[in-house]
C-alpha cells in the first residue's frame, strides 16, 4: 500500500470503514511503509511525531477496527502485549525476547502437519505460530 490517500480511502471503504479524518491519518501512517509490525503505543508515538493530534485511545480503539475488518492481523505475544501486522496472509513470527521485536519467519521454513480437528459446530480461521528467540 502506498500513501495514496485515494487507495486508502478506497481500501477503508472497501472494508466497511468510514475514511474518518483519524483513520486516514493512521492508514497512512500504518501502510505507507510495506509489511511491518507496529503496537499501539508505537503507533501514537509516530502520530504525535507526524503532527497528528490523535490519543492512545483512538489509536487502540482504530487498530481493533482495522483489524476486524481484516485491514490488520493482531498477534499476541506476551499477556497484554499485542502487535499489529500489516501483512494478513498466513504466515508465523520470531518474536525477539529482550528487544520486544516481531520478525515474520519465512511460510517455507515451517510446516505445520496433524492439526487437530475443530471442535463440533467450529472451524479453525488461523493457525498462529511464535517462535521466541533471545540472544546467547
Amino acid at each position: 500500500m502506498t500513501d495514496n490517500n485515494d487507495e486508502l480511502v478506497d481500501r477503508l471503504r472497501d472494508a466497511g470503514l468510514r475514511p474518518t479524518r483519524q483513520r486516514k491519518s493512521l492508514g497512512n501512517l500504518l501502510f505507507s511503509a510495506g509489511n511491518r509490525h507496529v503496537t499501539a503505543e508505537r503507533l501514537h508515538e509516530e502520530a504525535m511525531n507526524a503532527g497528528v493530534a490523535v490519543s492512545l485511545a483512538t489509536v487502540y480503539n482504530t487498530l481493533h477496527q482495522f483489524t476486524s475488518a481484516g485491514l490488520l492481523r493482531e498477534v499476541a505475544v506476551e499477556g497484554a502485549k499485542t502487535y499489529f501486522d500489516t501483512n494478513t496472509s498466513q504466515h508465523f513470527h520470531f518474536y525477539h525476547e529482550g528487544e520486544g521485536k516481531l520478525v515474520d519467519i519465512p511460510t517455507d521454513m515451517v510446516l505445520l502437519e496433524n492439526l487437530p480437528d475443530a471442535p463440533e459446530g467450529t472451524k479453525i480461521t488461523q493457525v498462529d505460530v511464535t517462535v521466541r528467540v533471545k540472544k546467547k
